[in-house]
């Protein structure tokens, strides 16, 4: 995939969440018809899903409300919260950390190993989904190393 202007890293946080920033950002591409093609069967499933999931609210609840256009990120994670209720921190850690690491000696590891290939990213230090979508837009996860901030 190309390098998607507006459309951040999924380590990036927002609150104490990795990848909610990410589902926000294509929600909004995708009103704004800027986001690829690609991306747009997977939007309320896979990871998008797992974050809706976790929060306990419905991609399509979330993705209106984003749509409203009136809350910025931390206002709609925080309207997430309300809705589904609110996690723990150890609950936030956990999850957070199971996303980074998600194709790392796991089920998912057999369809990070073929996306590599598919993205001719065989040389590239890609250890999870997360690294692996980061290089494959044009991101280094190893320089920005964005889940220490």
């Amino acid at each position: 995939m190309p390098h998607v202007p507006g459309l951040r890293s999924p380590y990036a946080k927002v609150g104490r969440l990795v990848y909610f920033g990410r589902m926000v950002d294509k929600i909004r591409l995708h009103a704004a018809a800027k986001l690829p093609a690609d991306y747009v069967a997977n939007l309320g499933k896979a990871f998008d899903g797992r974050c809706c999931a976790f929060l306990r609210v419905a991609y399509d609840e979330l993705k209106a409300r984003v749509q409203g256009g009136d809350l910025n990120d931390e206002q709609l994670l925080a309207w997430a919260e309300e809705h589904g209720g609110r996690r723990t921190d150890e609950e936030c850690e956990v999850w957070s950390g199971f996303m980074m690491k998600r194709g790392w000696r796991d089920a998912g590891a057999e369809v990070l190993a073929r996306r590599i290939k598919e993205s001719v990213l065989e040389g590239k230090p890609v250890l999870t989904m997360f690294d692996y979508l980061d290089f494959d837009e044009g991101r280094d996860p190893t320089a920005d190393q964005l889940w220490l901030k």
